[in-house]
C-alpha cells in the first residue's frame, strides 16, 4: 500500500482530453511551432490551428521536447511535499523526452519515469492503468514496475488518410507519396518496440477501409484488457467514428469502455486530419 500520495504526470500527446482533469492525471505539454511562434501543447494551441496554417502556408508544424529543467522544476511541483511520481513518457525511440525527463528525475527522490514505447492514446493507456493503481493504493514503486510489464503489451495503431504530412515530414518517400496518392493507398502505422512501422495498406477510400483495419488488428492482438478501448482521431467524420465504434461493441467491448478521444497539436502534427486509431493493452489473457 502507498505510505505516500502518489501523482501520475504524462506528456500532452497522450491524448487523454478531458481523461487528465476527470483521472487526476498531470499534463506535461510539449511544444509545438507554427512558423516563427513556439506554443504549449493543449494549452494556447489546438488542432483547427494546424490545419489552418497548412492550408496557408503548405508548411508543417514543429514539434518539441521541453527541457530537462523543465522538467525538473515540474517533477519538484510534487515532491517538495513528499509526493511521489510516476511519469509516463511517449517512446524514447521517437522524442527525447523519455530521456529529459530520466535526466530530471535523478536529482529528485520519489520520481519513477516510464519509456511508454508508445505515443497519443498508447501512452494514456498506461497512465490511465497506473492511475486504477494509485487508486488502488499501490506506491509509486509498484505501480512503475506494473506499468513496465504491461507497455510491451500496449497495441497503438492508426490509419491514415492523406500522406501529406507524413511526405512533407520525411516519414514517406516522394515515390511513395505519389503511388500512394495515385491508387489511394491508406497505410495502417503500428507501434512496434517502440518505433513507428508500417502494419498493412489498404486501397481505396478511407471510409470504406476503417472496418477492415478495425478487424485486422482485432484478429492480430485477440487478447484485448476489456477495461478500456480508445478510438483516437484527428477530427474524423462523426459516421466513420461511429462505424467503428459499432464493430468494437460487435467485438465484445462495453459501449462505456469505447472511449473517444480527438488527438492533440503534437500527433496531429505528424499526422495529418482524419487519421482514426484503435489502442488497447492487448494482455487480456494474462490478467
Amino acid at each position: 500500500m502507498a505510505d505516500k500520495k502518489v501523482k501520475i504526470t504524462t506528456d500532452s500527446a497522450s491524448d487523454l482530453n478531458v481523461l487528465f482533469k476527470e483521472r487526476d492525471i498531470g499534463e506535461f505539454p510539449l511544444y509545438v511551432t507554427l512558423g516563427d511562434k513556439q506554443y504549449l501543447d493543449d494549452v494556447d494551441i489546438d488542432p483547427t490551428m494546424i490545419f489552418d496554417f497548412y492550408e496557408k502556408t503548405g508548411k508543417l508544424p514543429l514539434t518539441a521536447a521541453r527541457s530537462i529543467e523543465d522538467f525538473y522544476d515540474y517533477f519538484k511541483s510534487f515532491t517538495d511535499d513528499g509526493t511521489e511520481v510516476v511519469h509516463i513518457a511517449i517512446s524514447s525511440e521517437i522524442s527525447s523526452t523519455y530521456d529529459y525527463a530520466l535526466t530530471a528525475a535523478k536529482r529528485l527522490d520519489g520520481v519513477y519515469v516510464v519509456d511508454g514505447r508508445s505515443l497519443s492514446s498508447g501512452t494514456g493507456l498506461l497512465a490511465l492503468a497506473a492511475a486504477d493503481l494509485r487508486d488502488g493504493g499501490a506506491n509509486g514503486e509498484a505501480i512503475s514496475k506494473t506499468l513496465e510489464a504491461r507497455k510491451s503489451e500496449v497495441q497503438a495503431s492508426f490509419m491514415i488518410n492523406t500522406l501529406d504530412f507524413l511526405y512533407k515530414g520525411g516519414r514517406c518517400s516522394g515515390l511513395s507519396a505519389f503511388f500512394g496518392k495515385a491508387f489511394s493507398i491508406k497505410p495502417t502505422l503500428q507501434l512496434i518496440d517502440g518505433n513507428i512501422t508500417v502494419a498493412r495498406k489498404f486501397m481505396g477510400k478511407f471510409d470504406k477501409n476503417i472496418i477492415k483495419y478495425v478487424d485486422y488488428t482485432l484478429e492480430r492482438y485477440d487478447h484485448p484488457d476489456m477495461t478500456r478501448v480508445f478510438i483516437t482521431h484527428t477530427h474524423a467524420e462523426p459516421a466513420v467514428v461511429d462505424a467503428v465504434r459499432a464493430r468494437l461493441v460487435e467485438f465484445g467491448f462495453a459501449p462505456d469502455k469505447i472511449i473517444e478521444t480527438i488527438a492533440g497539436a503534437t500527433i496531429t502534427s505528424h499526422c495529418g486530419k482524419s487519421t482514426l486509431g484503435i489502442l488497447y493493452i492487448n494482455d487480456g489473457d494474462k490478467k
